[in-house]
């Protein structure tokens, strides 16, 4: 799941802990994961696309999305993004949805 926050992109996977009980949190840029979870333990490396990641709780997980759903206060999430160059990224992915959109056949 790609989760777009004003101040975090962060994308969250199942890569099996065999428990079930945590997911893995991704991050491209320093500091988004410690945005949305202050706590964590973040590694950077590890030799795969998304350069930051670590471990969450699910249910950890589940309680700070939907904190971020109760607390939107704003008419428009574009305005709400101030970091310049994260805002031209979600832009960019905004841009190919409505592309996308367009194109389909519903």
């Amino acid at each position: 799941m790609w989760i777009f926050m004003s101040d975090s992109f962060l994308s969250i996977v199942d890569k099996g802990d065999h428990t079930g009980k945590t997911l893995l949190v991704r991050g491209r840029k320093k500091g988004d994961i410690e945005r949305a979870f202050p706590s964590a333990k973040v590694i950077e490396g590890a030799g795969t696309d998304y350069r930051f990641r670590t471990r969450v709780e699910r249910e950890e997980v589940a309680l700070k999305m939907a904190d971020a759903v109760r607390n939107i206060k704003y008419p428009n999430f574009k305005s709400t993004v101030k970091e310049h160059d994260k805002h031209d990224a979600y832009m960019k992915v905004w841009s190919a949805m409505y592309s996308y959109q367009e194109g389909s056949d519903d």
